[in-house]
């Protein structure tokens, strides 16, 4: 009896498994290397690589060895150059990751950052015939019928889709989003091979707590693929920030859009970090930055809703007669904060701007980083701690700090992998978005300063202000929680009029002494 069991189990798994693959080849277009036997294969053996070369590099040696820190250098070099060969190659998901990686310039080695941010100018293009089927296929509809014209040339292209310049029948221009054929056919498999590989290199270096990174990316690429997720991201946010006058956001033709192709208005614009198109257009980079550093506080700090993806390719800048203007692109990443998140969030930073150490430990504690609460107001930072503690409003960032801190991301590598992984997961996206908008800021020069923490600390008060009016009840409950808010601003403000005096007096000085 036993045997007819063992043979009755053991058709049945082939069975199910014959069965379940050829569902997923049909699901998938009977595209072979969706299985993951390409795909896969070649992920594992760029892994199993890695893995190998920091085992054999890096045994026997002794962290105090003079040695050490240039072996393990040289290592993570061409560990980074080897996955980045093995993205590439497999396109899509691993594409996507790897331009996360290279978003995390102070988080992670240098050698990771720099070697993987390169895929946001890297991203494989797709035949214009391929795309034309997508369209088709989605809107039922032959291209001719749809565009007067459309540029075969992208505007852009991106690990998940490339975008192309079109003229609709009644002569408005448009930008056309398209998803690439394959890329939702192996996302499937892309992240289960993910799983998988981090999950092994964990096992065999249990200081590797990376797995979060497969796990944001399950949880966030199959929103991303969806374009109609992507499309009422844009309208909601229009409505969000609408007293932004010098925001612009693509205005979405619903009925040209499915969830592989997004037709929205083509806005012009030069990248946000093209510091020649901003000197030719008369645009101050100073303003750029400031209204950037506003709009963020803003979606941080008070609305619990922000866009995650603020790469150059996504922000263009224009001069306008109402001043420069601010486009904001690519609304498939965003990240919604709790509440309770937000509010933490807001006084942690309240009291990093203060440089009061006690409630930086108390609010590290309530992100689950109270142990190294010190690592962790530096990783939010990008500041050391000795000038967290001194204030970071009180100087700006120099080169030699800048590189410190990078250098210390591979020092302290094991310590920012367990912050990373205790954290709330709405902290993720955060520390992304907050590596972007600084590498923005050092692509103009123009480093956070006094005035950027100033405008921040003002969108903190407002949003705990805010939210303590939510619960008052009482007039006088009311009443008060409001004098303290216009109280804190008014000392802020005195602040920052002191901040402006005292600057022109000492360049009056300068200018009477030489």
């Amino acid at each position: 009896m036993s045997q007819l069991v063992k043979k009755v189990f053991k058709y049945g798994v082939l069975v199910t498994t014959v069965g379940g693959t050829g569902l997923l080849l049909k699901h998938n277009d009977w595209e072979v290397s969706t299985i993951g036997v390409f795909r896969f294969g070649r992920a594992a053996f760029a892994v199993t690589r890695v893995v190998i070369d920091y085992k054999v590099s890096l045994y026997g040696m002794n962290v105090d060895d003079p040695n050490y820190e240039d072996i393990k250098s040289k290592v993570h070099t061409r560990s980074a150059l080897s996955l980045r060969e093995m993205c590439c190659k497999n396109g899509g998901a691993f594409i996507k990751v790897g331009q996360h990686v290279g978003s995390l310039e102070y988080l992670l080695p240098v050698e990771y950052v720099n070697t993987m941010k390169v895929l946001h100018n890297q991203a494989p293009e797709s035949p214009i015939e391929e795309l034309f089927k997508v369209v088709e296929e989605d809107l039922g509809t032959k291209v001719e019928d749809l565009f007067t014209s459309i540029d075969p040339v992208p505007l852009g292209a991106a690990s998940l889709a490339q975008v192309h310049k079109a003229t609709l029948k009644d002569g408005r221009t448009v930008a056309v989003k398209i998803q690439h054929p394959k890329v939702k056919a192996h996302s499937f498999v892309d992240i289960k091979t993910m799983e998988i590989l981090i999950s092994f290199i964990a096992y065999l270096f249990p200081d590797f707590q990376y797995k979060w990174l497969a796990e944001e990316t399950k949880k966030n690429l199959p929103l991303e693929l969806d374009f109609l997720h992507e499309g009422k991201n844009c309208e909601r946010v229009s409505k969000v920030l609408k007293d932004y006058e010098y925001l612009k956001i693509p205005k979405i033709y619903w009925e040209l859009s499915s969830e592989r192709v997004l037709t929205m208005e083509y806005c012009k614009g030069g990248k946000v970090d093209d510091k020649e198109y901003m000197k030719k257009h008369g645009i101050p980079v100073e303003e750029v930055t400031r209204k950037l550093g506003k709009l963020y506080s803003e979606m941080i700090f008070v609305q619990g809703y922000v866009h995650c993806d603020p790469h150059p390719g996504n922000v263009l800048v224009n001069k306008t007669k109402h001043g420069t203007q601010i486009v904001l692109l690519d609304h498939g990443l965003y990240q919604s904060l709790t509440e309770e998140f937000r509010l933490n969030y807001c006084k942690l930073w309240l009291a990093l701007i203060k440089a009061d150490v006690d409630k930086i430990k108390k609010y590290s504690e309530r992100m689950n980083a109270g142990k190294m609460a010190g690592l962790f107001a530096c990783m939010l930072t990008a500041r050391s701690w000795n000038s967290i503690t001194k204030g970071i409003d009180k100087s700006q960032i120099s080169s030699s700090e800048s590189n410190d801190i990078r250098e210390n991301a591979a020092t302290y590598l094991m310590e920012i992998s367990e912050i990373l992984n205790n954290v709330p997961r709405q902290m993720l996206l955060l520390f992304k978005t907050n590596d972007v908008l600084r590498g923005i800021e050092s692509s103009l020069n123009t480093p956070a300063n006094a005035t950027s923490f100033i405008n921040m600390s003002r969108y903190c008060v407002r949003a705990v202000a805010r939210h303590k009016l939510k619960y008052s009840h009482s007039f006088f409950g009311r009443l008060k929680i409001q004098s303290a808010e216009l109280w804190l601003l008014f000392k802020i403000n005195l602040y920052q009029w002191y901040l402006w005096l005292s600057t022109n007096f000492k360049s009056s000085h300068r200018s009477l002494t030489s």
